[in-house]
């Protein structure tokens, strides 16, 4: 158990708030400037995320976060959780947290120069060791779970790509079977896998991507979208193929279906977002229970309506109902047994459609999704029945700490 941070610690860090409102970004820039210049700590990092800046503004809302909170932490526990998960999905080891807290330290110096006297700088190592001391617990109950659960492991397991499917023009699943052919960890649906490249050209890089099947101890499956001037993505779609091997971590991931409850379900995406949900959707229809749920989901078109043969078969069976949003070209209704809609899916159409009392799980882009959990908000549905998937670096502050 983390040793409770002083009432002076605490004081000092709140006073700063002011200072980090100003320029945490300056100092999480260069937080990373010094920590990145460890090729070891830099193999960690998703590289993507610190050229178009994500990464830093990331950690400078979380670090504002923290400074607003620390007297009493206790709303950024799904936060704390999030960066646990992403955590152990990456390998990140108590014997890393002293480089990030070296860079860390230097950074407040070097950016606050004299205004980070003696005191400032003793309150915020405090407070840095007791945050670190909190994920260092966590992560090591994490890694824990995973090693004892029937075909779980704990750092980078060989997977070979057993198949490959072109779902649409820009996206791919790739089915992902251990090469030593043991059983794999059953995953929690919504939950992501985490991969360790070596990308010609490029390097060592790290990406998360959500297991799109339902629950299995054979095998996982990944659905990835090229993404422009995307250095894995495209490597993925025009390297990887059927035998190659990849490195992959134990499913990771705290947005999941909840089964403690058999309240209705409304699953709600755009774009690529729908892969978090057809683990869920294939997941609840294998399953003998009379939950009802709902699928709703934004395309461009039916070219890019991945799975949309999936979710087309299942409404047909009356396993779940569902609208799909087209907001360019759209089918003809004819006799689809899923609802078509032409145009965007907006906030206030899903409001007026939720399935009564139900969870809710939304994943796409940021604006979105920060739009639509403020209107669900405003209708007075309930925060602990809104559960959203953050793709990539938390940097929405909305999103970071909605919760």
């Amino acid at each position: 158990m983390p040793t409770p941070l002083s009432e002076k610690t605490r004081s000092i860090v709140t006073a700063c708030v002011p200072a980090l409102e100003a320029h945490g970004l300056d100092i999480t820039r260069e937080m990373y400037k010094r920590l990145l210049a460890d090729k070891a700590i830099a193999d960690l990092f998703n590289m993507s995320h610190q050229k178009d800046g994500e990464q830093p503004k990331a950690l400078a809302f979380a670090v504002l976060a923290y400074a607003r909170h620390i007297q009493n932490p206790a709303p950024l526990q799904t936060m704390i959780e999030r960066i646990a998960e992403k955590h152990v999905g990456l390998n990140i080891l108590p014997e890393h947290y002293p480089f990030v807290g070296e860079a860390l330290l230097g950074a407040i110096a070097h950016v606050l120069g004299d205004a980070a006297t003696p005191d400032i700088m003793e309150a915020w190592k405090e407070a840095y060791w007791f945050l670190a001391d909190v994920l260092i617990e966590r992560e090591q109950t994490l890694y824990q779970e995973d090693a004892e659960q029937e075909g779980g492991w704990v750092g980078w397991r060989p997977f070979q790509v057993a198949e490959r499917h072109e779902e649409s023009a820009d996206v791919t699943s790739f089915i992902l079977r251990p090469t030593d052919n043991q059983p794999v960890m059953t995953h929690k649906p919504g939950q992501y896998l985490s991969f360790r490249f070596n990308v010609p050209g490029a390097g060592a890089e790290r990406r998360n991507y959500s297991i799109s099947s339902a629950p299995s101890n054979a095998y996982y499956r990944i659905t990835v979208k090229r993404q422009n001037h995307g250095v894995v993505s495209n490597w993925l779609h025009d390297t990887v193929r059927v035998g190659d091997v990849l490195d992959v971590s134990a499913p990771a991931g705290e947005f999941t279906l909840h089964h403690d409850t058999d309240r209705p379900v409304t699953l709600v995406s755009l774009g690529i977002g729908l892969t978090p949900m057809i683990s869920i959707v294939e997941s609840l229809t294998a399953q003998t229970s009379s939950r009802k749920f709902h699928y709703v989901h934004g395309t461009h078109s039916p070219q890019s309506d991945v799975f949309g043969d999936v979710i087309r078969s299942l409404a047909r069976k009356g396993s779940l109902k569902a609208d799909v949003f087209y907001s360019h070209d759209a089918p003809t209704q004819e006799e689809s047994p899923v609802e078509i809609h032409k145009g965007h899916l907006s906030s206030e159409w899903l409001i007026g459609h939720l399935l009564p009392e139900s969870d809710i799980y939304l994943c796409g882009p940021s604006a979105f999704m920060t739009e639509t959990i403020k209107a669900l908000r405003a209708a007075g549905i309930p925060q602990e029945r809104i559960h959203y998937d953050i793709f990539g670096s938390a940097s929405d502050p909305f999103l970071a700490t909605a919760a």
